[in-house]
């Protein structure tokens, strides 16, 4: 039996900030920083150890993986970073607030932009600085989003598994790997051939490692969040409501 290990970075300054985020470089927030230490004592207490890591391009990953590298005493261990694991390209949503977004183009409208298994937002203009293409870390890369549905992002993190994650696991090397809430979704749902109905409805929250147990054949037996079952629900319910279009009201 394999472990794979997969943490979602912690908060985010424009997770705080209720903004689409996508490919835009932002930090983590101290809320965050904590998050990232906190997964790393979960893993420590668990007596986690690992051959090899695995992140994005993007910094609220990068750092959330180097501060589980130092809380559980293992920054010797190499970093393989890879664009595929960047979070869903939202195009012209980047940077926006969502209620706000929702104001302007309806609840509707912006929810299939969010949930919507296949529906890519409105792309970046070909004259736009903030595109991949300008961006010397993506250099001498082909293909780079410009917008992503969750359909896109399932395609490119399919390829990383297959060329990079399944020669790995079937070296039994030990992985963790830390990316975004949208690529681990995609990758969720073809680990666990979640059909597009239910990857709707997977929230994937913060700062908490998920465990999955991989037979022979790299097939998941079962899972578990290394958090109790309070912290869980109230994480999860947290991204719930971060998803919903409106803001929730309190009396």
């Amino acid at each position: 039996m394999t472990k794979l290990v997969l943490v979602r970075h912690g908060q985010s300054e424009w997770n705080l900030e209720n903004r689409f985020t996508g490919w835009v470089d932002v930090d983590l927030s101290q809320r965050g920083i904590s998050e990232a230490r906190e997964a790393g004592a979960a893993l420590r207490d668990q007596g986690f150890r690992f051959d090899i890591t695995m992140t994005s391009y993007l910094k609220r990953s990068i750092r959330t993986l180097w501060l589980i590298l130092e809380t559980i005493d293992q920054m010797y261990l190499p970093v393989q970073t890879d664009w595929r694991l960047n979070e869903r390209h939202y195009g012209k949503l980047q940077g926006l607030n969502k209620h706000e977004t929702v104001a302007k183009h309806g609840e509707a409208q912006v929810l299939e932009w969010r949930r919507g298994f296949s529906t890519r937002p409105p792309a970046l203009c070909p004259d736009d600085p903030d595109r991949p293409l300008n961006d010397p870390r993506y250099r001498g890369l082909d293909d780079l989003p410009d917008t992503e549905s969750l359909a896109d992002t399932l395609v490119r993190v399919t390829h990383w598994w297959e060329d990079v994650l399944v020669p790995l696991l079937k070296q039994q090397r030990r992985v963790l790997v830390v990316a975004h809430g949208n690529s681990l979704r995609a990758f969720v749902k073809y680990l666990e051939d979640l059909s597009e109905e239910e990857i709707v409805h997977c929230n994937i929250p913060t700062g908490i490692p998920l465990v999955y147990d991989l037979d022979a054949q790299l097939r998941p037996l079962g899972r578990e969040y290394l958090a109790d079952a309070e912290q869980l629900s109230s994480a999860i319910t947290e991204v719930q409501q971060q998803s919903a279009a409106r803001p929730n009201k309190t009396p």
